[in-house]
């Protein structure tokens, strides 16, 4: 068997540990006093005592480890060895050896000794490799204060004195008393997190480190903001399953991005029922390349589909997500299908080669000016036509539940695609039978980053030096994440019977202009150099948002996420009449439009709610 070189210097390091502690346990037996004979009689002993030591410690795996990466594990093996080596030591003396008597102070002075320097010999390699004195070794590095002190501080400690990546912490910041005035890998807690400006400014420290992966947003917010206001860089660390994973590296350290700051508290989802609904079942995601599809493939990829069918209009946008798919869940059965979901020749041969259990219907125009004037009929003709073909098709070939992403602009809608998402809404439930497909409909408000949003626009308006327009200084939206939204709408699926509205909990709403200082301060300037322009309120566009209407009701749900709207009842004579105009040839001008939509969605108040004009440039 071929011996690794640097197992031999392992254990020739050990052998010579072990000799120093037994002479040295007799060092310190005799008060650092040893008579020519007391020696002797050492080296006597140790010469067969030291092979059993070192036997012991071959047999115990002491010699396939790695000290680089010595930890607390290894000093206990270390230890288990050495007690178990003494345990038989002392019996050979017993049984065996006839020579000198071995002083009993020495059987208890020389495994103390012997785990001291085996075990310390390994952590001050470690030590060493691992650059603790990483302001020492590397002067040019730059200090930076790190927020919290928990297990994602002490991993990010350990990741930054294994990587050294031109920065060293100084200090650790955290509001627990209980750990200020401790040291986490010999770095001080210093103080709170409110004191962040001032330690920074005294230790000369441009960047602070926000290690609070499962901490409060609203905490994360505050440190934010003292940071902003004290013009200190603020980075952050990954979530703290990717620390313990290792997934970790110092280049995973990068700047606070909002979904940092205005995120909430995970989703927790019926798994079990996720798994029945979807694992090994065919699944058709319409509008599978923008924002809210993409990410609904990418959930419902998790639970393992038979056939994941991702049906998109846009060729660019279904090339990407089938690109993504392919990378991240390589073995999962994957359909990209050009198509227009009012095409009702095309949606049933698609349904009717891939025969769907699950239908997440996500196609839809979205864009609320774009939608207004001009664009007004193909607006409601894709986005309730388009529903109802998908939702028939569904009806024909057997789909066990439908799901349609809605919008929280179907409530007291102002605007052209609010009203005909209301619309798609009062169409599933049409189209809901006591058998056949289960129709559920799903509202929620803005999220994150999406295609069209408006914190897209915000970045490269900053990028650009300014102005950040935003249309009216009262202007608020209800944000989340874009994957908790797809998760939701996929609890939403599992626990819906057919013909409800479910309604996900958005927390407080957003002004947009505080939003706009917020993304101005992360960027590292502020509104003197980058400022803030107000230009009016756009086409259908209104100042606060509504999930539920005003003669709207909610009930609970067993998810604390999510509640069931019991929306206004629709009567029975309009929805052939919609059918019937939905599907003529010709086009429409936008009065015609919006008076047909008001007529079959009373609340539909086109251009005349309170504050609707309110504002302009400010």
């Amino acid at each position: 068997m071929r011996i690794n070189p640097l197992t031999v210097i392992i254990i020739l390091h050990d052998i010579l540990a072990a000799m120093l502690a037994w002479l040295g346990a007799y060092w310190l037996h005799f008060d650092l006093s040893v008579t020519p004979g007391q020696l002797e009689s050492a080296w006597a002993v140790l010469l067969w005592v030291v092979p059993l030591q070192a036997l012991v410690f071959w047999r115990f795996g002491l010699y396939r480890g790695i000290w680089r990466f010595a930890s607390l594990p290894d000093l206990k093996r270390i230890t288990r060895a050495v007690a178990v080596a003494a345990l038989l030591v002392s019996l050979g003396l017993i049984l065996f050896h006839s020579g000198a008597a071995v002083p009993r102070s020495v059987m208890i002075l020389d495994p103390l000794l012997l785990v001291i320097l085996m075990g310390g010999s390994r952590m001050a390699y470690r030590a060493w490799k691992e650059h603790r004195l990483a302001s020492v070794l590397h002067p040019d590095s730059k200090p930076v204060l790190v927020a919290g002190a928990g297990s994602a501080a002490d991993f990010l400690l350990r990741e930054l004195a294994r990587n050294p990546s031109g920065f060293h912490v100084v200090g650790l910041l955290d509001d627990s008393r209980d750990k200020q005035g401790r040291l986490v890998q010999g770095i001080p807690v210093l103080g709170t997190l409110d004191d962040v400006a001032a330690y920074a400014q005294s230790m000369g420290v441009d960047d602070v480190v926000l290690a609070l992966p499962s901490t409060a947003h609203e905490v994360r917010k505050r440190i934010t903001q003292r940071c902003a206001d004290a013009g200190l860089n603020v980075l952050t660390v990954p979530s703290l399953e990717d620390l313990v994973a290792g997934r970790v590296s110092v280049s995973s350290v990068r700047p606070v991005e909002l979904d940092d700051l205005l995120g909430r508290d995970p989703v927790e989802l019926d798994d079990s029922g996720l798994h029945q609904l979807l694992t090994g079942r065919g699944v058709i995601v319409t509008g599978a390349g923008g924002s809210i599809g993409s990410e609904l493939c990418r959930q419902i990829a998790r639970f393992e589909p038979a056939r994941l069918v991702l049906f998109e209009q846009s060729e660019l946008a279904l090339y990407a997500i089938e690109e993504d798919m392919k990378d991240h869940f390589p073995d999962l059965n994957i359909v990209p299908v050009i198509g227009d979901v009012k095409d009702a020749v095309w949606v049933n041969q698609v349904m009717a080669e891939h025969r769907p259990a699950v239908v997440f219907h996500s196609a839809a125009y979205k864009h609320v000016p774009l939608m207004e004037n001009c664009n007004a009929w193909e607006a409601v003709r894709n986005n309730v036509l388009g529903t109802q073909v998908v939702a028939a098709a569904a009806q024909t070939h057997g789909v066990d539940k439908f799901v349609m992403i809605s919008t929280d602009k179907a409530v007291n809608p102002t605007n052209v695609m609010g009203a005909s998402k209301r619309l798609a809404e009062m169409a599933c439930q049409a189209m809901q039978l006591p058998t056949g497909p289960r129709f559920v409909s799903v509202r929620f408000g803005n999220v994150l980053g999406s295609s069209g949003s408006v914190i897209p626009r915000f970045q490269k308006q900053i990028e650009a030096g300014g102005p950040v327009t935003v249309t009216h200084p009262e202007i608020t939206r209800y944000f989340m994440s874009i994957p908790e939204a797809a998760q939701l709408v996929l609890q939403a699926g599992l626990m819906g019977k057919g013909g409800e509205i479910f309604v996900l909990d958005m927390g407080e709403p957003v002004r947009i202009a505080d939003l706009a200082r917020l993304m101005i301060r992360l960027s590292g300037a502020d509104e003197e150099h980058i400022r803030i322009e107000y230009t009016g309120l756009r086409p259908g566009e209104k100042l606060y948002e509504e999930l539920l209407a005003d003669d709207e009701s909610t009930l609970p749900t067993p998810h604390p996420k999510l509640r069931v709207a019991k929306a206004r009842a629709a009567d029975g004579d309009w929805y052939a009449e919609c059918l019937t105009w939905l599907a003529h040839a010709g086009t429409h001008d936008e009065a015609t439009v919006k008076r047909q939509l008001k007529a079959w969605v009373p609340e539909y108040q086109p251009e005349s709610r309170p504050g609707q004009r309110a504002g302009g440039p400010g």
